[in-house]
């Protein structure tokens, strides 16, 4: 059976999606962007403060599961131009311990939502 998460403290859906699915112990995050839950403004000023917008977002999700970034065991990055990976990666990094940090790919697309430079999902275990 799969339970539909969703919490004020990350932003809402922008389409017909949920925040997450919680489905047994495993809950698959849908791809979170720099929206602050708070404006419903795009944080954009830099790649590290949108990065970071973008984890804290994914916390908050994490968190309405009573999960934290120690659950997760996969994340997907989408990036518009990988001239950013670096910071992006430094950003990402500091949620993460290096030894038990998850699986992950990074992947260069086109075109984000809203025009946005970054944008991670994550599945987790409890």
């Amino acid at each position: 059976m799969k339970k539909i998460i969703n919490t004020p403290n990350a932003p809402a859906p922008i389409g017909p999606y949920n925040q997450a699915v919680l489905t047994g112990n495993t809950l698959y995050t849908s791809g979170q962007i720099a929206f602050d839950p708070k404006t419903n403004a795009l944080v954009l000023d830099t790649i590290v403060a949108e990065t970071r917008q973008v984890m804290e977002n994914l916390k908050a999700v994490l968190a309405a599961a009573d999960m934290t970034f120690e659950n997760v065991i996969k994340a997907s990055i989408f990036i518009s131009d990988m001239n950013n990976f670096g910071q992006i990666n430094d950003v990402y990094a500091t949620y993460f311990d290096a030894d038990t940090a998850p699986a992950r790919e990074t992947v260069e697309v086109a075109n984000l939502p809203k025009f946005v430079n970054v944008e991670i999902s994550m599945i987790a275990v409890k």
